[in-house]
C-alpha cells in the first residue's frame, strides 16, 4: 500500500511538472513575443509622430515665413491658432531671428495616470524648430518656427494596443499551452498511467495472469512494442517460475508421498492433522480420527509374496480415496498395514460409527491380487478430537493403541478410546437392529391417551402414542428409541404401521358408536418422503376411516426443514379433510409467518410450560401467549400435561379449549380407554343431575 500511494504521488507529481513547464514555457513566449511586438509597435508610433510633426511644420511654413516676412502678427497668429488645432500640439511660437516673438500660444500637457510610464519610452514632449527662409532667396533666414508636440495623446492609443497585444498574446500561449499538455497527456501521459495500472495488477508469483493491454491506437508504435516486449518478458519469467514451483512441488512430494499407495506419509499427515485442529478449534467442531489396520497381514505376505502384499494395500488405498473425498476426509498411509482416516466435520459419535462400519466394509470386499482373490478383515480404532486429545501426536496415538487393544478382542471390529462411549455406540447399533425386527417380532403396541373438552367436559379425541416392551429390556422410553429411529430411517415403516393400527382402532370405535378423533404424530423424516400423501389417503380408505376422525400431529422442526415441501404436502392433506395439529408449539422457532403458511387448526401446548403453570411466571407467559395466539389465528389450543385441578381451572378460564393429562387418565390400551369413556361421561351425568 505504501508503495503504490508512492508511485501514485510520483505521477500526480510528473503530471504537475509537466503541466507548470507547458504553462510558464508557454507564458515565457507569448510574453516575449508580445514584447517584441509592443516594443515595434513603440517604435512605429515614434515613428509616425516625427513624420506627423514634419508634416505639420510643411503645411504651416510657408504661411509662417510670410507672416514674419511682412511682420504681420495676425497672419502669424492665425497660423499658431491653425497649429493648436492639432491636439498633440501645446506650444506654437513664431519668433523674429532676434528671438522677439511675433506670435505664440501655449497650453499645459495632459495629465494622464499612465504619463510616468509613456514618457520614459517616448519622451514628454518632443520640441521642434524650423528656420523659416523665403523660396526666392533660400539663404537669407528671416524668423523661427518652433512647436512643441505633446507624446501623452499617441502614447495612450499605443499604451490600450500594447496591453491589447499582450493579454492576447498570454492567453493564446496559454490556451496553446494547454492544448500542447492535453494532445501530451492523450498520446503519451494517459497510455503511459494505463500501462502502469496494468503493471500494478501483476503478481510476481504468477506474473502472466494478467498481461498488459496495449493502449488503443499505438498497437504499432513504439507504446505497443514495449508493451508486447514487456508481456513477452512477463510470460518467460512465469514459465520460468512455474518449472522452478513444479520442481519445488515434486520434491515435496517425493518427501510427503508414500511411493507405494500414493497416500500422504506419516510425518505429512501430522502436519495435516495440525491444521485440521487449529481449522476444528476455530469453528468449534469435532472430528473423528479412525487408524485401520489389515489382521494378519503378515500372513499374506509370507504365504502369497510382498508383490501381492503390495497390490493389497494399493487396492485398498485406492478404494478409501475413492470412497471417501478429500473435501471432507483426510487420509494417510502410517505404514506396513496400517492406514488413518480423519472425518473433518462430526455430527455426534454414532455418526463416526456409521463412518467405522464403511471402512469395514471396503477392506472387506475381496480384492483380486493377480492370480488370488483375497478377502481381507480389519479392525479399527477411533478417537474424537477435543474429547479424547488435543494434540495431533497424542490424538493419533490414542486411536493407535485402541486398534491395538481391539485386536486383542477377536469379537471386536472397531473401538473407541473411551470406553463409555465405545459401550454406548454399541447400545445403539444393537437397539437399531432391534428397532427393525420390532413389528415382525410383534414387540410394539399402541395406547390412548384421551383428550378433554374443556367447555363440555366431554371427551372428544384421543393421541395414539407408540410403545415398545423389549424382549430383555423391557419398555423402552419412547424419548429414548424414537430418535434412533428417526437417524436410522426405521420411523418410515413404524410410522406406517402406527398409523395403520391408529385407523384400524378408529374403524372399531366407529363400528360401536364411538365417533373419536385420533391424533397420530408424524416424524420429520416421514414428511419427507414422497410418498406420504399417498400412504396416508389409502391407509383412511383402506380401514373406512372419515378424514376428519383423523388429526396429524407435527413439530416445528418438521415443517422448517423445507417449508416449500412441508406446506405443498399438509395443504393436500387439509384438502382431503384431515386435521393438522403443531405439537409441542413454543419449544422451536418457527416464526408466525411460517405458521400462516401451514393449513393448522389445533395448537397444543408443551407439557414443559404447563406443570409449572402458576408456579412460574414465565411458563405462565408463555402459555397465555400461546392461548392468545390460537383465538387471535381462530385455532383450537391443546393444552398436554394437564396433572391438577388448578391448571385445568386456569386453562378453561384463559380460553384453552382441549386438555389431556393425567389429571384426566394416563394412556390406555384400547379396552381400558373404552372403559374409561364410559365412565368419564357418567361421572359427568351425575354431577350435572
Amino acid at each position: 500500500m505504501i508503495g503504490m500511494t508512492k508511485t501514485l504521488e510520483a505521477e500526480n507529481h510528473l503530471g504537475s511538472r509537466i503541466l507548470r513547464w507547458v504553462l510558464a514555457v508557454a507564458l515565457i513566449t507569448g510574453l516575449a513575443v508580445s514584447t517584441v511586438q509592443v516594443a515595434l509597435d513603440a517604435k512605429r508610433v515614434s515613428s509616425e509622430l516625427k513624420q506627423q510633426a514634419e508634416q505639420t511644420l510643411a503645411m504651416v511654413y510657408d504661411a509662417a515665413t510670410q507672416a514674419v516676412f511682412s511682420i504681420d502678427e495676425t497672419l502669424g497668429q492665425q497660423v499658431v491658432d491653425g497649429l493648436f488645432a492639432l491636439e498633440p500640439i501645446n506650444l506654437a511660437r513664431i519668433s523674429h531671428l532676434d528671438g522677439s516673438e511675433l506670435s505664440s500660444r501655449k497650453r499645459s500637457p495632459s495629465k494622464l495616470g499612465f504619463r510616468p510610464i509613456t514618457d520614459l519610452i517616448f519622451g514628454k514632449v518632443w520640441v521642434y524648430r524650423e528656420t523659416l527662409k523665403r523660396s526666392d532667396n533660400p539663404t537669407e533666414p528671416y524668423g523661427y518656427l518652433e512647436i512643441h508636440l505633446d507624446t501623452a495623446h499617441d502614447a495612450e492609443t499605443w499604451l490600450m494596443r500594447g496591453l491589447t497585444t499582450f493579454a492576447s498574446g498570454i492567453a493564446i500561449a496559454l490556451i496553446l499551452g494547454l492544448a500542447l499538455f492535453i494532445l501530451f497527456h492523450w498520446l503519451l501521459a494517459s497510455p503511459l498511467l494505463r500501462i502502469v495500472h496494468s503493471l500494478k495488477k501483476v503478481d510476481p508469483d504468477y506474473p502472466d495472469q494478467y498481461l498488459l493491454s496495449v493502449p488503443k491506437g499505438h498497437e504499432t508504435n513504439e507504446l505497443g512494442v514495449w508493451v508486447n516486449a514487456t508481456n513477452n518478458l512477463l510470460v518467460a519469467i512465469a514459465e520460468g517460475q512455474q518449472k522452478h514451483r513444479e520442481a519445488e512441488d515434486r520434491v515435496n512430494e517425493l518427501a510427503r508421498i508414500d511411493t507405494l499407495t500414493g497416500l500422504p506419509s506419516r510425518d505429512a499427515f501430522l502436519e495435516d492433522l495440525q491444521k485440521i485442529i487449529e481449522t476444528s478449534k476455530a469453528r468449534g467442531i469435532s472430528f473423528s480420527l479412525t487408524v485401520c489396520g489389515i489382521d494378519d497381514f503378515k500372513s499374506v505376505n509370507e504365504q502369497c509374496g510382498f508383490r501381492t502384499g503390495d497390490l493389497i494395500l494399493k487396492s485398498v488405498a485406492s478404494r478409501l480415496s475413492a470412497n471417501f473425498p478429500t473435501d471432507r476426509f483426510a487420509l494417510a498411509r502410517l505404514g506396513s498395514d496400517q492406514f488413518v482416516i480423519v472425518e473433518k466435520r462430526l455430527r455426534d459419535n454414532f455418526h463416526a460409527a456409521e463412518t467405522a462400519e464403511k471402512i469395514l466394509s471396503i477392506v472387506g470386499t475381496p480384492i483380486d491380487a493377480g492370480s488370488h482373490r483375497i478377502a481381507m478383515t480389519s479392525t479399527l480404532g477411533i478417537s474424537i478430537f477435543p474429547n479424547d486429545a488435543a494434540e495431533a501426536d497424542r490424538l493419533l496415538q490414542s486411536a493407535e493403541q485402541t486398534m491395538a487393544l481391539a485386536k486383542q478382542n477377536s469379537h471386536t471390529r472397531f473401538q473407541f478410546y473411551i470406553a463409555s462411549i465405545d459401550q454406548e455406540i454399541r447400545d445403539r447399533k444393537q437397539m437399531e437392529k432391534d428397532l427393525a425386527q420390532a413389528i415382525e417380532n410383534k414387540e410394539f403396541h399402541l395406547v390412548y391417551q384421551p383428550q378433554i373438552n374443556l367447555e363440555t367436559k366431554r371427551v372428544i379425541g384421543a393421541e395414539a402414542l407408540l410403545r415398545w416392551k423389549h424382549p430383555e429390556h423391557g419398555f423402552v422410553s419412547p424419548d429414548k428409541f424414537i430418535p434412533i429411529a428417526e437417524t436410522s430411517g426405521h420411523i418410515v415403516k413404524i410410522g406406517k404401521w402406527v398409523l395403520e393400527q391408529a385407523c384400524k382402532q378408529a374403524a372399531l370405535w366407529a363400528a360401536t358408536g364411538s365417533h373419536l378423533r385420533i391424533a397420530v404424530n408424524l416424524s420429520a423424516v416421514q414428511l419427507r418422503q414422497n410418498s406420504i400423501v399417498e400412504d396416508i389417503l389409502s391407509c383412511i380408505a383402506q380401514y373406512q376411516v372419515p378424514p376428519g376422525r383423523l388429526e396429524l400431529e407435527i413439530t416445528e422442526t418438521s415443517f422448517m426443514t423445507n417449508i416449500t415441501d412441508a406446506v405443498a404436502k399438509l395443504h393436500q392433506l387439509h384438502r382431503a379433510g384431515i386435521s393438522i395439529a403443531v405439537d409441542d408449539f413454543g419449544t422451536g422457532y418457527s416464526s408466525l409467518t411460517y405458521l400462516k403458511k401451514m393449513p393448522v387448526q389445533h395448537l397444543k401446548i408443551d407439557k414443559q410450560f404447563i406443570q409449572d403453570l402458576l408456579a412460574n411466571e414465565e411458563d405462565t407467559r408463555i402459555a397465555n401467549t400461546i392461548i392468545d395466539l390460537g383465538r387471535s389465528l381462530n385455532l383450537t389450543v391443546i393444552a398436554e400435561g394437564v396433572e391438577t385441578e388448578e391448571q385445568e381451572h386456569y386453562l378453561t378460564q384463559r380460553g384453552c379449549k382441549v386438555a389431556q393429562g393425567y389429571l384426566f387418565s394416563r394412556p390406555l390400551l384400547p379396552d381400558d380407554f373404552e372403559k374409561f369413556v364410559k365412565t368419564f361421561h357418567a361421572k359427568i351425568v351425575e354431577n350435572n343431575a
